[in-house]
């Protein structure tokens, strides 16, 4: 009985997507035509109107995981272009992906960059314009209905058809967000059927976005009471999705982005009048770097809304003592959404093409099929001086954010060499947080195809944002800064001692003109996303990017310096990177009962298994078909990853083996150090935007700007 009921709901999804993409500019200009019957249709009942979001819904889905945020522009550049994280091939071998990163070696490459051949012409730009159409479809439709004003826009209490509307006011202004953070101004079209006839400026989408979800946010369900949907479901977008969306564009609209100053884009706000910008460094490709003369205003509304979430947020739980939960949960089962996660996008386990692993997880060189686990390619790696020399050895989310080890497919840990390259075989520190060893279920089937969602919205971005907003406007709102700047790093550390580590971050970034206390918050973002792609974002809108890419500049210098010259490098933090460790496989699950190590327990720290934390091997590959043939050897240890070894001999003779470590760095100095970020100067404006490609170009009558070409090469 169930079978049927699901079949009859997906064929009345696939039906209701039919009817939606069938929509014609005419459609609304011709009374009773035969789709605005079938938009009547739609809307007559919860059930097919649902079906008609969950197909706008699935086309976000299938961009999110493959073109913005998993795979594509994030891919290239999000997940491997700050000075938290980095590349692990080299920069030769994939120059369409890292000469963005480098923006564009200081801007001198944007003539000479092959435009359209990384983001194609079916790529991200395109499929969040299909994304923007199916949201204006279910838009259009719902406001010519009769009872739109009374149940939409003077409604005093959400009700199915508020909600509904506004799912899709968000998705569209969710899939304008991302247009705007890769590309800068893009044409802006909000009525279904009708074309954009110029390119409009972001400000001006900005404020129309948040305007619109202003109007809808009101009238919207809390999370876990939507109609219809499971109080547990985290994919469709509810009330504290909307409040946190307004904050977070809100704050992006208030910060530092590169605009065009070729005459092409008349900047503007929301009302149509003429914005003034407080500009940064110098000019570049015809672009400047700046913000908005009004970016107070536009903190304030984040600060606002933030704070809605955090007064409220039913079905939403901030684990205040351990930071490793959320990314556990998602690891879990298919049908779990983590208590943190705000909105999750759904992956399916063994069905879609998932990246969240395979980028942006811990590396495996299994093959492509059954594998133990399969290949995971590693795409966002960590730069060796944040991870020795910038997170503090005392923060409990380094070693899950972080790890040297990898899979060897195998069922066997194996640590990753500084050499160039992918998968665990090279590319050094990688990303840790998703980790198919720590499923449930693993899929040892094929790759790509592990079912964890995409987390796009946390509790712990709503207070960072939050406190961000606070310490922006300073004066009064200090203190709730300091609060939830306080509530993060609680969790994070034993002793957080939240005083001196705002009074450490007042030496970081002279130049910003920013408090002590907004610096100590923007780098504790930092430290909680870390290796998940936000901190090139980050740095951008706070116009901080130039000092920070600086900093880790110089202090990779330094160590490849010290290593060169005396076969290791002492960070102030204490910490040591030496230019050999020392491993040895070990038999985990005999010494611990166990081969997935967690959290190295407290007084544990000089077991070389358990130190540094969050590594081996999945406990229990056997019952996944892996067969060891007798060599339960899967774990191993390591010797002087932080602090020299003072007897190597003894080692040895204890059967452990010397590999190159810092090393290596040396020998690789050119990708370490020359390719990151590239002949950079710290004043120009930074060119971090894509090109539009030419076949868009021409359909819309565009020209690209910042010194790309408008055809391929």
């Amino acid at each position: 009985m169930e079978d049927k009921k699901m079949k009859k709901v997906l064929y009345i999804i696939m039906c209701v997507v039919g009817i939606m993409s069938t929509y014609s500019c005419s459609d609304f200009l011709e009374p009773k035509s035969d789709s605005e019957t079938d938009a009547e249709f739609v809307f007559s009942n919860s059930i097919t109107a649902r079906a008609a979001i969950e197909g706008a819904y699935e086309q976000w889905r299938a961009t999110a995981n493959s073109y913005v945020f998993g795979a594509g522009l994030f891919y290239a550049a999000d997940a491997a272009g700050s000075d938290i994280e980095r590349h692990p091939e080299g920069y030769a071998a994939q120059p369409l992906r890292h000469i963005p990163e480098t923006f564009y070696e200081n801007g001198k490459r944007t003539s000479d960059y092959d435009v359209g051949k990384y983001d194609q012409e079916n790529g991200a730009y395109s499929n969040l314009f299909a994304v923007i159409g199916q949201a204006n479809a279910i838009i259009s439709a719902v406001e010519k209905k009769d009872n739109f004003k009374t149940d939409v826009i003077d409604a005093t209490k959400p009700n199915f058809l508020s909600q509904l509307y506004g799912e899709a006011v968000a998705l569209r202004a969710t899939a304008y967000r991302e247009l705007i953070k890769y590309y800068g101004d893009v044409p802006y079209v909000h009525t279904f059927g009708v074309s954009a006839t110029s390119m409009a400026g972001r400000d001006s989408i900005y404020d129309a976005c948040l305007a619109d979800l202003k109007v809808v946010e009101k009238n919207m369900y809390d999370q876990g009471e939507i109609p219809n949907v499971s109080a547990l479901d985290k994919h469709y977008f509810s009330k504290q999705y909307v409040q946190g969306l307004i904050g977070r564009m809100a704050l992006e609209a208030a910060g530092y982005q590169t605009r065009r100053t070729d005459g092409t884009i008349n900047y503007t706000n929301g009302e149509g009048k003429a914005l003034t910008f407080e500009t940064k460094g110098t000019p570049n490709q015809n672009a400047q770097y700046g913000r908005r003369a009004d970016w107070k205003d536009l903190v304030e509304i984040a600060r606002v809304y933030f704070k809605k979430v955090i007064d409220n947020h039913p079905g939403i739980k901030f684990n205040a003592n351990d930071f490793s939960e959320f990314f556990l949960q998602m690891m879990s089962d298919d049908a779990i959404y983590a208590d943190e996660s705000i909105y999750e996008y759904p992956m399916q386990w063994n069905s879609t093409s998932d990246e969240r692993a395979y980028s942006s997880g811990r590396p495996s060189n299994g093959g492509s099929k059954a594998a133990y686990p399969c290949k995971d390619y590693g795409q966002c790696r960590i730069n060796p001086a944040y991870y020795y020399g910038i997170f503090d050895p005392q923060d409990k989310r380094r070693d899950l954010a972080v790890t040297c080890t990898g899979s060897d497919g195998k069922g066997y840990e194996v640590l990753i060499p500084f050499t160039p390259g992918s998968k665990s075989s090279a590319g050094g520190l990688s990303m840790n947080k998703w980790d198919e060893n720590r499923q449930t279920n693993p899929n040892t089937l094929a790759q790509r195809k592990s079912g964890i969602n995409g987390p796009y919205m946390r509790m712990s971005e709503i207070y960072l944002g939050y406190a961000e907003a606070c310490a922006l406007l300073g004066g009064t709102h200090d203190n709730e800064a300091k609060t939830y700047l306080t509530l993060i790093r609680k969790r994070a550390f034993t002793n957080p001692n939240v005083d001196a580590f705002i009074t450490a971050c007042g030496n970081l970034y002279p130049q910003s003109g920013y408090s002590p206390l907004y610096k100590a918050i923007i780098e504790e973002r930092g430290f909680e996303f870390a290796g998940e792609g936000d901190r090139r974002w980050t740095l951008i809108r706070t116009g901080i990017l130039p000092e920070a890419i600086k900093r880790i500049k110089e202090l990779t210098k330094e160590m490849i310096d010290g290593l060169e010259k005396n076969g290791s490098y002492t960070f102030a933090n204490g910490n040591v990177i030496s230019a050999s460790v020392y491993t040895k496989a070990v038999d985990a699950k005999a010494l611990y009962g166990k081969r997935l190590t967690e959290a190295t327990p407290a007084g544990q720290e000089n077991d070389p298994v358990l130190f540094p934390g969050w590594r081996g091997q999945n406990n229990n590959w056997e019952s996944f078909g892996c067969d060891y043939k007798g060599n339960t050897k899967t774990n191993l240890a390591i010797q002087g990853l932080f602090k020299p070894v003072a007897d190597p001999a003894a080692l040895i003779a204890d059967g452990y083996k010397e590999v190159a470590w810092g090393s290596e760095l040396v020998k690789q100095k050119a990708e370490y150090y020359d390719y990151l970020f590239t002949n950079y100067d710290y004043v120009s404006t930074p060119i971090y935007l894509w090109p539009i490609t030419p076949n868009q170009l021409a359909t819309g009558g565009y020209v690209n700007g910042y010194g790309f070409p408008n055809t391929v090469k």
